[in-house]
């Protein structure tokens, strides 16, 4: 018993007449996986007719056991004298393998049928983590001054998106899964997947968190090639295969943050905002120091303006900066004034004496009408307008 593939104008011919049944499954939609096909007597009648649609796989049944089965689209006759055509298509060498020792329990059911399987990508499929997952997002790293490394942030996400998958293997599908249903459709996998398929997201989040790829938190919805070939590397949903499954692509539609890692970006961002002002304003203290200790005129006023922005930014950096160099530079600016004129004259003893003094106070000689130098102090004559001894201008 098997399958003879028609030739192709045989459909059209008056060979069609002679075929005396004609199997196909014409409805099947993204919504269904598997479906069982017979006749109105539970027997295929020799010489009828299977078509199998593109995008299908079928598999004939008899009484408990798989006679043949086919992947490639097409019209076939069954032949219930021939030898099977041992499974054309794609999935020959799995059909081999599995069909011939293919037994449901032992039981032996008195029926023939063909079980129609859909290859086609199951679209559509929604997908989202019912808690927060954990996260380590490069987007925000802090850094370890011991280690000069930096470290991820670590935050609580919640993903959600869709799937597609597409059965891979119909032998361990129809075992392990669908049995010998009516009808097996993706609404009863895809509730008893929803855990797995949360799972091998869990895993995709992880490996994107390494260091190897440091996708940003809220780029993940645009990482949708990197985690079909990660998928594939790393065969996240093999739970998943081994029913005859495999997962085909994954897309992330929307990330949000709970509370506590919201709070986490938004301090990080004060943080870094406020790390980089402090840095701009050291760097302004430095430049104001070094400018106006470089101002012997205006240092006074320089380190006075400089005094006003310490009282304003409250930096402790500036604060030690200010305090050490201002009692330096305190003592520079006294040492650099000069002394305050008085009203004096010097005795030829060099007794320095008040104006209203009419005798030197040391040696009791009275006042001479000298004009003393500044700078030398050497008596000079009233109407003298220069020293007579260094040439400094007399006041």
């Amino acid at each position: 018993m098997g399958l003879i593939k028609a030739t192709a104008g045989a459909v059209g011919s008056t060979l069609h007449d002679q075929w005396k049944e004609a199997i196909r499954c014409e409805d099947m939609k993204n919504d269904i996986l598997m479906m069982k096909k017979t006749t109105d007597t539970g027997v295929i009648s020799n010489k009828s007719t299977i078509i199998v649609a593109p995008g299908q796989c079928a598999v004939i049944y008899d009484n408990g056991k798989i006679i043949d089965a086919t992947a490639e689209d097409g019209v076939y006759t069954y032949d219930s004298s021939s030898t099977p055509s041992f499974f054309a298509g794609q999935f020959g060498a799995v059909f081999k393998e599995m069909w011939q020792r293919f037994t449901y329990n032992g039981a032996t059911a008195k029926e023939q049928a063909v079980f129609f399987f859909n290859l086609k990508e199951i679209i559509d499929n929604k997908f989202g983590t019912p808690a927060p997952i954990p996260f380590q997002d490069w987007s925000h790293p802090i850094p370890n001054q011991m280690t000069n490394t930096l470290t991820p942030l670590r935050v609580e996400i919640k993903c959600f998106g869709k799937y597609t998958f597409r059965i891979s293997n119909p032998a361990l599908f129809m075992s392990k899964i669908a049995g010998t249903a009516n009808v097996y459709k993706k609404d009863d996998l895809v509730e008893q997947f929803r855990t797995e398929v949360v799972a091998v997201f869990q895993n995709i989040t992880n490996e994107l968190g390494t260091s190897k790829y440091k996708v940003p938190v809220l780029e993940m919805p645009s990482q949708t090639d990197e985690i079909k070939q990660m998928m594939d590397e790393k065969v996240f949903d093999a739970p998943i295969r081994e029913r005859g499954i495999e997962i085909v692509g994954f897309a992330v539609e929307s990330v949000t943050l709970d509370e506590d890692s919201e709070k986490k970006i938004d301090d990080y961002e004060l943080s870094s905002n406020s790390f980089m002002q402090q840095g701009r304003m050291v760097g302004s203290y430095a430049n104001a120091m070094e400018t106006a200790a470089g101002n012997a005129n205006g240092a006074a006023n320089g380190f006075m303006g400089i005094g006003m922005m310490n009282m304003a930014g409250g930096m402790g950096v500036a604060n030690g900066a200010w305090n050490q160099n201002n009692s330096a530079n305190t003592m520079d600016l006294s040492q650099k004034q000069e002394p305050a004129t008085a009203e004096s004259w010097t005795c030829a003893c060099g007794q320095s004496n008040p104006n209203t003094a009419k005798f030197c106070n040391e040696c009791g000689k009275p006042k001479a009408d000298k004009k003393a130098c500044s700078k030398c102090q050497t008596p000079n004559d009233s109407n003298s307008k220069f020293c007579n001894n260094c040439g400094e201008k007399l006041l």
